[in-house]
């Protein structure tokens, strides 16, 4: 039935946000099964699904969503084919964790831990620290990674446990310090073409009687980002990692597993002002504001000291029917971030915290030029972002 036009309009229930499938279904669950399936100490296999290897490879494609695997069959028709094999032949998803972004899915799959736990919530996030906004995918401005992400890598602990343990990535990545906190184990093999990375890591696989190998491709999301989903330019680099994934595929060295996954999906978001509200442009959004965290999809918003109830009432009245808009507490209480926050991490999440239902983003068109002008965004709950895929090839 329609709202009368008088009566004031009903926020979002938190109650009605998906949430991770965080110790069973999430991309901090993949490693810790794979690795208790080869026997080293102090994991559980939480993913009930996958049945144990030798030899474990993790194919990670930037951006490359479930919806978007099941929406272009002809472009990916390698991928479109392994669909039944997600998550152990159920043909299911895997969720991403919250936010649905890189630095975080990243962190997420490399150290088997939920967002709250170690501590990378988002593309930006407040260092409760200095006060400054850290951007936690360019390390900008520089801060000490293990005091950032304190905690081993699943890769390191492989790789002490005596499984033979690699990371096989474009060489630019190599000294990054996302790459120190969150992928770090083993050795790390630089390869420019895509079809090295597959040569080698088939290559790396084969080494050792137990291997976990991880390889990373990020044009998809790149060409998604600048052009959108419906663009040929991320359709031709759907159909270029396709080959690459059936590459690596027909290479398989005997005992072995092949996960295909990625670290979030993309939406693509019309450039109207009803779809981009430019937060820089909008005085009662930065009214309390003293910074504006997150990403389009996915914002933290750092209340000045004594205004947080009040941002929190502002943007819920402004926001709340397209964005599901909580409170740092409401948000940790609903499982946002995982099952428990360290207690670093706390302060790094904003005072309200504000997910995308509808197909809008918040920009920052002042603050935020680059971003601002993406075609295609992602970082909420929506299943389009949210959703990845666990595609399996066994030899």
């Amino acid at each position: 039935m329609a709202q009368p036009a008088w009566q004031d309009p009903v926020p979002l229930s938190l109650d009605t946000a998906p949430v991770p499938e965080y110790g069973s279904g999430s991309l901090a669950d993949l490693l810790p099964t794979l690795v208790a399936g080869q026997e080293v100490p102090g994991f559980t296999a939480t993913i009930p699904e996958l049945t144990p290897a030798d030899r474990n490879c993790v194919f990670l494609i930037d951006g490359l969503g479930w919806e978007q695997i099941k929406a272009h069959p002809d472009e990916a028709p390698f991928l479109h084919s392994l669909l039944p094999t997600s998550r152990g032949g159920t043909g299911r998803p895997l969720t991403a964790g919250f936010p649905s972004t890189t630095a975080t899915s990243l962190a997420s799959v490399g150290t088997g831990l939920p967002p709250g736990e170690h501590g990378l919530p988002g593309y930006t996030a407040r260092n409760p620290e200095t006060g400054e906004l850290m951007n936690q995918l360019r390390w900008k401005p520089w801060t000490a990674p293990k005091v950032w992400q304190p905690h081993p890598t699943v890769f390191q602990l492989a790789d002490a446990a005596g499984v033979h343990t690699a990371q096989v990535s474009a060489p630019t990545f190599e000294q990054t310090p996302l790459t120190k906190v969150a992928l770090s184990g083993g050795s790390f093999l630089g390869r420019l073409s895509g079809e090295d990375r597959m040569d080698v890591a088939a290559q790396r696989l084969a080494a050792g009687d137990r291997s976990l190998v991880y390889t990373y491709y990020s044009e998809v999301d790149g060409k998604g980002h600048r052009f959108g989903t419906d663009s040929d330019a991320w359709r031709g680099q759907l159909m270029y990692v396709d080959g690459l994934a059936r590459r690596l595929a027909e290479q398989l060295p005997p005992r072995s597993a092949l996960y295909i996954t990625a670290d979030h999906g993309m939406i693509d978001i019309p450039f109207d002002e009803q779809s981009r509200i430019d937060f820089d442009e909008d005085w009662e959004l930065r009214a309390g504001v003293a910074l504006l965290g997150g990403e389009g999809r996915a914002r933290h918003v750092y209340a000045v000291p004594g205004a947080q109830a009040d941002v929190l009432t502002v943007w819920r009245e402004v926001l709340g029917e397209q964005f599901w808009v909580a409170s740092r507490d409401e948000a940790i209480a609903a499982g946002w971030f995982g099952p428990t926050i360290d207690e670093r991490v706390y302060g790094r999440i904003g005072d309200v915290v504000a997910a995308a239902h509808d197909d809008v983003i918040i920009t920052a068109s002042v603050n935020e030029p680059h971003e601002s002008a993406m075609a295609g965004v992602h970082g909420s709950l929506t299943p389009v972002e949210q959703l990845v895929p666990l595609l399996e090839v066994r030899s």
